[in-house]
C-alpha cells in the first residue's frame, strides 16, 4: 500500500492469532527469529527500546552478504507501538535518512492486528524501497513474527 499524503508510506498488515502481550514478547524477546526474510538471519547488535535508544541489527545473507540497519527508537509503548528512524545514529548524530518505521499492535478479538509501516522522505526513496522488495520482504517478516508469537 502506498499513500503520499501520509509521508510516502508503504505498509503491511496481518492478523496474528495471539494477544498483544504475546506479540510484544515475540517482537522484543525473539527479534532474531523473525526480523529478516529467510534464508537471511539477523543478529542484534543493540536494541534499546526507549526513546533515544540505539537500534542496530545486522542482517546476513545466505551468500555472506552483511547489512547493518542502525537508527534510534523514537517511541516505544509496550504492547502497542514502536517508532524508529534511520535518520540518526546513537547520540542523535544525523545521517542520510531512508525511513521512519512504525510497528503497531492493536487488539482484535482474541488476537492482534499488526501493522508495519515505512514512511519515506520523498517519492524517490519510497519507490526505491518498493523496488528493493518492500512488500515481499515485510510480508515475509510479518508472517514470521506471527509464527513466533502464535507458538510462544
Amino acid at each position: 500500500m502506498t499513500d503520499a499524503a501520509n509521508g510516502y508510506e508503504l505498509s503491511v498488515t496481518r492478523y496474528i492469532a495471539a494477544p498483544p502481550a504475546k506479540v510484544w514478547r515475540a517482537f522484543t524477546e525473539r527479534l532474531e527469529d523473525w526480523w529478516c526474510p529467510k534464508p537471511w538471519t539477523s543478529k542484534i547488535i543493540e536494541f534499546d527500546l526507549r526513546p533515544g535508544g540505539r537500534s542496530c541489527i545486522e542482517m546476513r545473507g545466505p551468500e555472506g552478504q552483511v547489512h547493518a540497519e542502525e537508527g534510534v527508537i523514537l517511541e516505544a509503548i509496550p504492547e502497542r507501538k514502536v517508532v524508529f528512524t534511520d535518520a540518526f545514529a546513537k547520540g542523535w548524530i544525523p545521517k542520510k535518512p531512508f525511513i521512519l518505521g512504525v510497528f503497531s499492535f492493536e487488539p482484535e478479538g482474541e488476537g492482534t492486528r499488526y501493522r508495519g509501516i515505512a514512511r519515506h522522505w520523498d517519492e524517490a526513496a519510497m519507490k526505491q524501497h518498493q523496488e528493493m522488495g518492500f512488500e515481499q520482504g515485510w510480508s515475509a517478516v510479518a508472517d514470521q513474527l506471527a509464527e513466533v508469537a502464535e507458538n510462544i
